[in-house]
């Protein structure tokens, strides 16, 4: 994808982002993968600021006016770190315009945008990184930090300041699991294991978002991933016992999912596994206690 961040994400602060060069490609008139316009007969989201370009009360995120952003709901925890990957609603209006260009609020479940990759906007790059999970915020972006001069015709017209209305509804902190897998075996298998177990744990994060959202078939895909690199040499029985807990939790959601995707036999091998880990686990009896009667219907 094209995108319109300046440097920002190496060594420099997260904020610390310029415009695009003259004559860098310029970004699709869409935020992010995920969008689209409203559905025929059905009425768009509505722009309740249509004097919010000149409005006082935002605050300059960007230090040169370029990205402004006003509060409408607060969020809880920790602002979305650089390299996270997010969940957001997003509804995208040309300014004194009350209906969006772009938007994604009717799709039921958004999935998730890396930072740095999947969103093609310097100025709601800059924004998500002062956003907290629940948030909802409107944001101002002059062309520099949105589609520059030239637009996107025919939809976003040249020089165009643009507003965005935002949500995020969930973010995961990938940025070290991300550098893990970007390893080679050796340099994985110097990783100390606490930083293993926590990719291990980001992975597994990352499987329960996409069950939640009922993608069972990735959700799976995720949860081997991090079962993958789990097959370490403790060097005592205090490390074992800690992979064995990373382990277990995973065994348990393969063989929950693997009964969601109706395939018994699968879900019996990863719950047998559990057990062997803890023989009296409720849940790993039960899950095998499921296939069996599920054999037994069939």
């Amino acid at each position: 994808m094209a995108s319109g961040r300046g440097a920002g994400h190496g060594g420099a602060p997260a904020l610390a982002v310029r415009g695009r060069a003259a004559g860098e490609a310029q970004p699709r008139p869409w935020p992010g993968p995920e969008w689209r316009l409203p559905p025929a007969g059905q009425a768009p989201p509505v722009c309740p600021f249509q004097s919010v370009v000149r409005s006082q009360r935002l605050q300059d995120l960007s230090g040169d006016g370029g990205v402004r952003k006003q509060e409408l709901r607060p969020g809880t925890g920790q602002a979305v770190p650089p390299n996270a990957s997010v969940a957001v609603k997003f509804s995208g209006y040309l300014e004194d315009q009350d209906k969006p260009f772009c938007t994604n609020c009717y799709s039921k479940s958004p999935g998730l945008m890396k930072l740095g990759k999947d969103i093609t906007l310097l100025g709601l790059e800059v924004g998500l990184l002062t956003m907290k999970k629940g948030e909802l915020s409107k944001f101002v972006f002059t062309p520099g930090y949105a589609y520059g001069q030239r637009g996107c015709p025919p939809l976003i017209p040249p020089s165009a300041t643009v507003i965005f209305e935002v949500e995020v509804l969930d973010f995961l902190d990938s940025a070290e699991s991300d550098t893990f897998f970007e390893l080679t075996a050796e340099q994985q298998a110097a990783f100390p294991l606490q930083k293993v177990l926590k990719v291990a744990d980001t992975e597994r994060q990352f499987g329960n978002y996409l069950y939640r959202k009922r993608h069972l078939d990735d959700a799976k895909d995720r949860y081997k991933k991090a079962l993958s690199i789990l097959g370490l040499s403790p060097s005592s029985e205090a490390e074992q016992r800690q992979i064995n807990a990373s382990k277990l939790l995973l065994l348990l959601n393969l063989s929950l999912t693997y009964l969601k995707l109706d395939r018994p036999t699968q879900a019996l091998v990863y719950g047998e596994k559990a057990l062997e880990i803890d023989q009296r686990n409720a849940k790993a009896l039960f899950r095998c206690g499921q296939v069996g009667k599920n054999e037994f219907l069939w």
